[in-house]
């Protein structure tokens, strides 16, 4: 299971916005047979500890999670890209790990209590 790291360029996952960000991750991932070990939405990035088939790039996995929700960000609040700096949601990087010398226990705490 990857864990990853993704960022928006302010600080504005709060509220419906994050409430939405979460339903789509959580959409995105059943609709690609991903399954979500542990997912949290903090005001500047999200945590997601994610399993999928071993054929699946995080590369993939990223682009497709950050290209849809952003999409449908615009859509439903059309405010926030008047909010953002050169109306971009999320950032250009993103941070995948794999679980290897930790224990899923550790993993799902270091969500949980959204460190970075």
């Amino acid at each position: 299971m990857p864990l990853a790291k993704i960022a928006v360029l302010e600080k504005i996952l709060v509220g419906k916005l994050a409430m939405f960000i979460e339903q789509e991750i959580r959409r995105i991932c059943e609709a690609n047979t991903w399954t979500i070990g542990a997912l949290n939405v903090q005001e500047d990035h999200v945590h997601l500890f994610l399993s999928t088939p071993p054929n699946i790039s995080p590369s993939q996995i990223a682009h497709t999670l950050k290209g849809t929700t952003a999409r449908k960000v615009f859509q439903r609040f059309p405010e926030v890209k008047k909010q953002l700096w050169g109306g971009a949601f999320w950032s250009r990087s993103y941070y995948v790990g794999s679980v290897g010398d930790m224990s899923m226990d550790t993993v799902l705490k270091y969500i949980e209590l959204g460190q970075d």
